[in-house]
């Protein structure tokens, strides 16, 4: 067991933050894992035929982020607000020194035994090639994630909700004891079960960073660099039902408002597809689908990413609500 001191200051320092590249990581985890996950499986069986096509599961990402053990801290920037863009955070990769760079690089060797080639030039060339990596998280962010993000961020986000309002009830105590079972809080110190790592506060920043993940799983992850403040990365509330199917019935005064071709369109959309896709699904002409999708596109209800040669549709938050609002 690991144990972390807080003092009253760091006690007033602890905060959240919702993070794209806790989820990049974790979720390139799981799909290099190759097992069929419980709570993930319909989002995996979707997501890994797109990977081998992009070059991903031979790419930067594959050595960086092994089936196990330590991933580089470098790749998890502190957010320095509660919600982060990916860019941001892509900024702050670009932006890491190189002598810490090559800090993380030499623990990656040590626990893994050997550095892959693409990591060997990262090390050797830092500014050259950390473009070249976050250019291969972007691809993967919008093969794997962009198109599901509005619903990862709604759990994010409820759990974000949920916390605040124990901390609001019960104080700070309560919400530390709550995160995981493998996590407690006991004589002004945050205690983790699993974590074989001491957590000295010597070596850590003030305060705490607790970041809600979908796909930390089954516990939770930690990140301590100094001077930032220890990040823990938990699994957010919620994310037994995150790809549960949400089937869009009673649409009929919806489609009133949006005509019965696009409302049709957003229900199948539960699943992110191409206009070849929807077309196929819903035996409307692949012109009428594109067209219809170019008006959600521009009222904001729908987004589109790039998979390879084809584009990926998905709905968007606003959507989402909306189909909510419309069919209770």
């Amino acid at each position: 067991m690991a144990e972390l001191a807080f003092s009253a200051s760091d006690l007033a320092q602890v905060r959240f933050a919702v993070s794209p590249m806790w989820e990049v990581g974790t979720s390139f985890r799981l799909l290099r894992s190759g097992t069929a996950h419980p709570v993930h499986r319909t989002w995996a069986e979707q997501v890994r035929p797109r990977l081998a096509p992009a070059g991903l599961e031979r790419g930067w990402l594959a050595e960086l982020v092994p089936s196990w053990g330590y991933v580089p801290d470098f790749l998890n920037p502190a957010p320095t607000g509660p919600a982060p863009t990916l860019d941001q955070e892509l900024a702050a990769i670009r932006a890491t020194p190189a002598y810490r760079l090559r800090q993380d690089l030499d623990r990656l060797q040590q626990e893994q035994g050997r550095l892959g080639p693409r990591s060997r030039s990262l090390y050797a060339e830092p500014r050259s090639c950390l473009l070249r990596v976050t250019e291969e998280i972007e691809t993967y962010w919008e093969l794997a994630l962009a198109p599901y993000w509005a619903r990862i961020l709604a759990v994010l986000d409820a759990d974000l909700f949920h916390r605040a309002r124990q901390v609001a009830e019960h104080g700070t105590g309560q919400l530390l004891n709550d995160l995981h079972p493998s996590v407690s809080w006991d004589d002004n110190a945050l205690q983790l079960a699993y974590r074989k790592r001491a957590l000295p506060r010597q070596t850590a920043g003030a305060g705490l960073l607790l970041i809600p993940s979908a796909f930390t799983t089954p516990g939770p992850l930690t990140r301590v660099t100094w001077p930032e403040p220890p990040q823990l990365a938990y699994p957010a509330r919620g994310v037994g039902s995150l790809w549960e199917p949400r089937p869009a019935t009673g649409t009929d005064a919806l489609a009133a408002v949006l005509g019965r071709s696009r409302t049709l369109l957003l229900g199948e959309l539960e699943i992110p597809a191409s206009t070849t896709d929807l077309a196929h699904r819903t035996g409307l002409s692949p012109a009428g689908v594109s067209q219809s999708l170019t008006a959600l596109r521009a009222a904001g209800l729908v987004s589109a990413h790039r998979a390879g040669r084809s584009v990926l549709y998905a709905r968007t938050a606003a959507a989402e609500s909306l189909l909510a609002a419309a069919c209770p």
